[in-house]
């Protein structure tokens, strides 16, 4: 499949920058609410595409990972870490919290609408990456936690 290449990165931290170190009052009027990570698995950020060690503080936001004003807006729960400055990027590998979970993979076109989707099991999502990228019709493919059903991230070609 050679010369094919994809990039992931994480969300922009800079849109949350607002919510960090606010205090739980002043979180749950935006609909936000702090959490403290207690076990490794288990908080994924958005940010860091990594999970989150115990004892750090992530923020529970709700975030819209599909826009556009079709029927296949969407929007969820999603973990970002407090504090985090920059977004995380993989070139053509898949990053530590979407390696270890089962993910539900979403191909769009150019205009949002889904062409494609298919299920990756840990290990596979590389493989289902590169084969749903190969059809010229796909713009993107968002990848999803298919347990939760909660955006992981954004699958762009290089």
């Amino acid at each position: 499949m050679g010369g094919m290449t994809y990039q992931i990165s994480g969300l922009d931290p800079i849109p949350f920058r607002h919510l960090f170190g606010l205090s739980n009052e002043e979180l749950a009027r935006h609909g936000a609410i702090r959490v403290t990570a207690d076990k490794k698995p288990g908080f994924p950020c958005r940010i860091t595409l990594d999970d989150a060690d115990p004892g750090d503080t992530l923020l529970l936001v709700n975030h819209c990972s599909h826009d556009g004003g079709n029927p296949y807006r969407a929007t969820h729960a999603i973990f970002v870490s407090e504090g985090t400055a920059e977004a995380a990027r993989y070139e053509d590998e898949v990053p530590p919290a979407l390696g270890r979970r089962i993910l539900s993979l979403r191909a769009f076109d150019g205009h949002g609408m889904m062409t494609d989707a298919a299920l990756a099991q840990p290990g596979d999502a590389d493989a289902v990456i590169r084969r749903l990228l190969a059809d010229p019709a796909v713009d993107h493919v968002d990848a999803h936690n298919a347990i939760r059903g909660c955006f992981a991230a954004r699958v762009d070609r290089s």
